[in-house]
C-alpha cells in the first residue's frame, strides 16, 4: 500500500469511476402496513477497477475485512432507508477480494427497514411495488457512474422468497440519476410487486361477517310474538359485527384517506345485519297497530248495534255491514205486507208508523257503514294490510340484494 491514497477516487481527474452492483436478497423479514415500509436482509456486492491495485499473476487475493479503512471504497447509501446495520457476528460480514486487473469486490450483508408507499385502497386484494434505491452520497456523476452487473440477473433470491401473507409477482431494474440541489448523483434501483395472499383474509374477516349476515336472516323466519327471541338475534349480530370491524381495522392504519375494500364489505354486512333488526321493528310496530285498529273497529260496531238494539256480532267489513242493513230492510217490509193482507181493516196511521221505523233504521245502519269505510280508508294509507308480508317478503328481497351487493364488490375489487 505504499504510495496509496484512500481519500482520493480511482481515475482521479480521468473521468468517472464504473460501479457495478448486484444483489442477494436473503430474506424479507416484515412487511407493515402501518408504518409502510419492509425489513429486507441483503448482500450487496460492488465492484470497480483500481488502477493502483494491480498486481502481477492472474489471480486474485482475499484480504481481510478490517482492512477495508486502508482503501478507497464508494460511498453508497439506501436514500429510503429509515434503520439499518451491517452484521458483525463473528467479525463484520465484510469481504475484500482484489484481483490481478486491479479489480475490487466489496461485499456487505446489511439489514435494513426501508420505506414503501402502499396503497391500500383494495386491502386485502392490493398489489404493492416496493423499491430498493442505491445512490451515492457525496460522489456525483462526474466522479462515479453506477451500473448493474448483469441487468435483472443482477438481482438473486426473490424467485425462491417465501413470505407470510404476500407473493413476489414481478421484479425488474432500472438505472436512473437523483438530482438534488448539490448535483445529479447516480442511482439504482430495484422494483418488485408484491401480491398479498387474500385466503388467510376470507376465512378471518370475509366468512364470519357473510354468516353473522345470514344469522341476521333467521329472525325473519321466527313468529313476530316471539319479541325477545327476534330482538336477542338483531343486537347480538350487531354486537358482534361492531367487534369484527374494530378487530380488522387494529393491524391497519388510522389514515383518513383510504377507505380499504375490507372496510366497505364490513361495512356492508353492518348495513345489512343493521337493516334486519330494523325489518322486525317495523313489523312489530305494523303488526300492534293494525290489532289496535282492529280492536277500535269492533267497539264502534258493537256500540252501534247496541243502540239500534240489535244484540247480533258486528261484521268487520263495511261490505257485509251494507249488507246486513240490505237484509234486516226487505225483512222488516216483507212482514209489513203480511200483516197489511191479514188485517184490512187496520189503521193506516200504523202501517205509515212502522214503515218510517223500518226506513230509519236503515238509515242508521247505512249512515254507520259509510263511516266506517271512509274512516278505514283514511288509516289505510298509514297501514300495511298484513304485517306478517314484512317478513314473508324480507325472506327474499334480503338474501337477493345481498348476493347482488357482493357480486357487485367482488367484480370491482378483482377485476378492476
Amino acid at each position: 500500500m505504499k504510495g496509496y491514497n484512500r481519500y482520493l477516487r480511482p481515475n482521479f481527474n480521468e473521468g468517472p469511476v464504473e460501479i457495478r452492483m448486484s444483489l442477494d436478497i436473503a430474506s424479507i423479514d416484515a412487511i407493515s402496513e402501518i408504518n409502510m415500509d419492509y425489513t429486507a436482509t441483503i448482500f450487496l456486492r460492488q465492484r470497480w477497477c483500481d488502477s493502483r491495485l494491480v498486481f502481477p499473476g492472474n489471480g486474485s487475493v482475499s484480504v481481510d475485512g478490517r482492512l477495508v479503512s486502508l482503501l478507497w471504497i464508494p460511498d453508497t447509501f439506501i436514500p429510503d432507508s429509515k434503520r439499518s446495520f451491517l452484521h458483525d457476528v463473528t467479525v463484520e460480514n465484510r469481504l475484500i477480494r482484489i484481483f490481478s486487473n486491479g479489480t475490487v469486490l466489496y461485499a456487505l450483508r446489511i439489514t435494513a427497514t426501508i420505506a414503501c408507499n402502499m396503497d391500500l385502497t383494495k386491502y386485502p386484494m392490493d398489489r404493492q411495488v416496493c423499491t430498493l434505491q442505491l445512490e451515492s452520497w457525496g460522489y456525483n456523476l462526474q466522479d462515479v457512474v453506477f451500473n448493474w452487473t448483469r441487468g435483472n440477473d443482477s438481482v438473486k433470491g426473490l424467485d425462491t422468497l417465501r413470505l407470510a401473507q404476500y407473493t413476489v409477482e414481478s421484479y425488474y431494474t432500472s438505472v436512473s440519476e437523483a438530482v438534488y440541489e448539490t448535483g445529479q448523483y447516480p442511482k439504482l434501483v430495484l422494483h418488485f410487486a408484491l401480491r398479498r395472499n387474500v385466503f388467510f383474509f376470507i376465512l378471518e374477516t370475509y366468512v364470519p361477517a357473510t354468516l353473522l349476515v345470514v344469522l341476521s336472516w333467521v329472525s325473519f323466519w321466527i313468529s313476530q310474538a316471539s319479541v325477545p327471541a327476534r330482538t336477542c338475534i338483531g343486537v347480538t349480530t350487531v354486537l358482534t359485527m361492531t367487534t369484527l370491524m374494530m378487530g380488522a381495522r387494529t393491524s391497519l392504519p388510522n389514515a383518513n384517506c383510504f377507505i380499504k375494500a375490507i372496510d366497505v364489505y364490513l361495512g356492508i354486512c353492518f348495513t345489512f345485519i343493521f337493516g334486519a333488526l330494523l325489518e322486525y321493528a317495523c313489523a312489530h310496530f305494523y303488526t300492534m297497530q293494525h290489532c289496535t285498529f282492529e280492536d277500535i273497529h269492533r267497539e264502534l260496531m258493537r256500540d252501534l248495534n247496541e243502540s239500534s238494539g240489535n244484540g247480533s256480532i258486528p261484521a268487520v267489513t263495511s261490505t257485509q255491514t251494507k249488507q246486513q242493513c240490505l237484509e234486516v230492510g226487505s225483512s222488516a217490509e216483507e212482514e209489513l205486507t203480511d200483516q197489511a193482507e191479514e188485517s184490512a181493516g187496520s189503521s193506516k196511521n200504523t202501517v205509515t208508523t212502522t214503515k218510517e221505523h223500518t226506513q230509519q233504521q236503515q238509515g242508521q245502519c247505512c249512515g254507520c257503514s259509510s263511516v266506517k269505510h271512509a274512516s278505514r280508508k283514511a288509516v289505510s294509507v298509514f297501514t300495511v294490510e298484513n304485517p306478517h308480508n314484512i317478513d314473508r317478503h324480507s325472506r327474499t328481497l334480503f338474501p337477493a340484494a345481498f348476493l347482488f351487493v357482493n357480486v357487485l364488490y367482488w367484480l370491482y375489487y378483482l377485476f378492476l
